[in-house]
């Protein structure tokens, strides 16, 4: 192991403590702990014990103390969503999300949802935000407004071509406001599909229910915008087939229709004046296809926003965690436009009191939440984690020699448990093994992943001959 971190570029310091790790009496108790967290970056470290007792004769079945454990701590995951903070939680959360999308457009008997919502219209829309000023870009041209012609990777793209003509105050208000848009935009939408049924809104509620699942991104400018997957129901959300006048042209229009109707009021503040936020021009509604009949599959949209749902605004060169005051700014390699944009959240603050500008500066404004679901969308991302948790518990019972009904109708055992939060995180040395666990675990999966892919093609050859 030692030289193996050595030759990986590991600091001395990290080594040291890495070396201590890796010969402690109970390394291998803590590797396996590691591993049961999916290679957890930041762990939550718990200490405390659990007795399971038989309810009837009061005779311990089962013990357990952290007192045995390596450090007398037990380490579980944080349960982060996002990959800069730690890649392997969030790995689990984009997989938990991509079965919540998924199961939206497919159906999944399992998650409630009946195959034939397949039939329902479904498309999945782009909204965007407004242009606050030009910026370096790959139009389909080649060439950008400033005679160049930038690369992929170029870090240039997004950031003003004249920054003292940027509107940076109204791009960190949007993003501010851009949840209340959306709330609006799902509003006029039920309007809008309605109106074209020659309904009252009350009467819509009675045929048809438009359900959604949707997902923030941040583009390179710093403005977010958000994809979203939606679908029209009959009354009774998936388990209902919609009315026949419910067609995915019909959905695509009132998608169109409903985002060029929003606006969302600002009141002038100061010398600030008063303001309308309105949605970009560019909506982008795509109807998604079925078993990749067409373009846009079923799979390739819930992937893209499993994607999306564990990142933030880290790809515009910000960071993942709050900014306490604007004088840590001067210690952040921050790239120039986003530092602007951040510093317009702090020059707002004091003018939108209600805002939390200034709380959310790191977010660039953006106060709202990454993912959301219309309630019957599908699933839920807590009873994914509860199937999870009822599949490891009945395990562990197993392994104990104990029943593994968890409802425990009989009211057979009594279970005794007492936690105390002990930290968070890794020392240097810990975090470098976690990460390779972590690296061995994802490789493991990719490469059943792979396999089962392949034997999926293999039998649809077989089919095909």
């Amino acid at each position: 192991m030692a030289p193996v971190a050595a030759s990986a570029g590991v600091d001395p310091v990290t080594l040291a403590d890495l070396l201590r790790v890796a010969n402690s009496p109970g390394f291998d108790r803590w590797q396996e702990q590691v591993r049961r967290t999916g290679g957890c970056a930041h762990p939550i470290r718990l200490t405390g014990q659990m007795v399971t007792r038989d309810a009837k004769t009061g005779d311990v079945l089962y013990s357990y103390s952290t007192e045995q454990e390596p450090g007398g701590m037990l380490r579980v995951a944080c349960g982060n969503r996002r990959a800069s903070r730690c890649p392997a939680c969030a790995w689990t959360y984009a997989g938990d999300t991509y079965h919540l999308i998924r199961a939206g457009i497919t159906g999944d008997e399992r998650k409630d949802v009946p195959a034939t919502v397949r039939e329902h219209p479904r498309v999945f829309a782009t909204l965007t935000a407004p242009s606050f000023g030009p910026v370096h870009n790959r139009p389909d041209s080649g060439r950008c407004r400033c005679g160049s012609s930038h690369s992929e990777g170029d870090p240039v793209l997004g950031s003003a071509l004249d920054p003292g003509r940027y509107d940076y105050a109204g791009a960190v208000l949007f993003n501010n406001f851009a949840g209340d848009l959306w709330r609006r935009f799902t509003i006029y939408l039920r309007r809008e599909i309605a109106a074209r049924a020659g309904l009252t809104q009350a009467a819509l509620k009675e045929v048809c229910r438009v359900s959604f699942g949707k997902v923030a991104e941040f583009q390179k400018r710093g403005a977010v915008h958000f994809h979203a997957v939606v679908r029209l129901d009959g009354p009774d959300g998936p388990d209902s087939a919609p009315p026949a006048w419910a067609t995915t042209a019909l959905l695509d229009a009132g998608i169109r229709a409903a985002a060029g109707r929003v606006s969302v009021p600002v009141a002038a503040a100061g010398e600030l004046p008063g303001r309308t936020l309105r949605w970009g021009s560019q909506v982008d509604v795509q109807a998604i296809g079925a078993l990749g009949r067409e373009e846009l599959t079923e799979q390739a949209v819930a992937s893209y926003v499993a994607k999306y749902a564990t990142k933030a605004a880290e790809t515009t060169g910000t960071v993942d965690h709050r900014i306490g005051e604007l004088a840590e700014l001067e210690r952040l390699p921050l790239p120039a436009h986003t530092r602007r944009l951040i510093e317009a959240c702090w020059d707002l603050d004091d003018a939108y009191p209600g805002r939390m500008l200034a709380r959310w500066a790191h977010m660039l404004g953006f106060r709202g939440h990454f993912s959301t679901k219309s309630r019957r969308y599908s699933t839920t991302l807590g009873a994914l984690r509860q199937v999870r948790a009822d599949y490891r518990a009945r395990q562990e019972r197993r392994e104990r020699g104990l029943s593994e009904d968890l409802t425990d109708s009989e009211g057979s055992t009594l279970v005794l448990a007492h936690w105390t939060y002990a930290g968070q995180g890794h020392t240097p040395g810990e975090s470098w093994l976690a990460a390779t666990i972590a690296k061995d675990i994802r490789l493991n999966r990719e490469t059943a992943r792979d396999a089962l892919a392949d034997l999926a093609t293999a039998e649809d050859w077989e089919v095909c001959a």
